[in-house]
């Protein structure tokens, strides 16, 4: 038998939804250049938002968001890296650059078309001049952060300090901003191989839902009703009936398992997932055409 408690609508909510137009269709627009959306306005947005990914998903995270806030920092997320390393633009813009710019060190602001900016700080070399026009994955400046060294502000140690500033000039979180995969796509889960979902495993889910369900949020691992609502009505063709209410239960796990069954899962349809039926989940999840 293959039995585990179904996983309840916890975790981070999807406050980054947007209503009555979804976040695809906003970066189509942007990505076209039409002027159908221009000066549209959506909850959380100015108007039609530029693509931004996370360029430093492959370092490691040394100071999250709240442990900024709980130091006293008005925001930011670490990432390590050696000083030197390249950095990309998480998105298209302009450039300013300022020198020693406090504990911040040398910050280099890209300047997004929507009125959002992001910030890296703690650089030992800015690469681009003053009002330069990037691309997402332009090469900005060189990280630093060495203690004591030009540029580095009040770092103490090697790494670069991201964060955005929305267009009321309030610092805010650009992991829980950013609502598409970075390039090169998303990681593969080892769901398919340990029957343990987790945090890759629901970003996959997830971006299978925005590009087929309507699912709009942040494609951060947590999810919660907006997601699970989605996951309900992808259910629709695999036999779901019940209401798209956000709270996943036995009829939309039964669901689930039907449509694991067409990737190797074999147990019962009873609508307790446990690690085959993740498993199955997990190899459909997997195709490249959800990365």
């Amino acid at each position: 038998m293959d039995h585990l408690d179904p996983p309840g609508c916890c975790g981070a909510d999807d406050q980054a939804a947007t209503v009555g137009i979804g976040r695809r269709a906003v970066l189509l627009g942007a990505a076209l250049g039409t002027g159908a959306l221009a000066g549209l306005a959506v909850p959380g947005r100015a108007f039609a938002a530029p693509a931004i990914y996370n360029p430093f998903s492959g370092y490691p995270i040394t100071g999250s968001w709240q442990e900024h806030l709980n130091r006293g920092s008005l925001g930011g997320v670490d990432f390590a890296m050696s000083v030197g390393t390249r950095l990309p633009a998480c998105g298209a813009g302009t450039i300013q650059n300022i020198p020693y710019n406090g504990t911040g060190g040398h910050t280099v602001t890209i300047h997004h078309a929507d009125g959002y900016r992001s910030q890296y700080m703690h650089l030992s070399q800015f690469l681009l001049g003053n009002g330069a026009a990037v691309s997402a994955g332009t090469v900005v400046g060189l990280s630093g952060g060495a203690v004591g060294a030009p540029g580095s502000g009040s770092s103490t140690g090697p790494h670069v300090h991201w964060h955005m500033i929305n267009p009321a000039g309030v610092r805010i979180n650009p992991l829980t901003y950013i609502g598409q995969p970075g390039p090169g796509g998303l990681p593969k889960t080892s769901t398919e191989q340990d029957g343990i979902p987790g945090t890759i495993f629901y970003r996959r889910m997830q971006n299978w839902l925005r590009l087929t369900a309507g699912y709009t949020g942040p494609i951060d691992g947590a999810p919660g009703p907006n997601t699970y609502a989605a996951l309900q009505r992808a259910m629709r063709a695999y036999g779901y009936t019940g209401p798209i209410d956000g709270q996943p239960g036995p009829n939309t796990w039964r669901a689930v398992q039907r449509l694991a069954a067409g990737h190797g899962y074999t147990g019962p349809i009873d609508g307790v997932m446990g690690p085959n039926s993740w498993r199955g989940f997990a190899r459909f999840l997997n195709q490249d055409r959800w990365n």
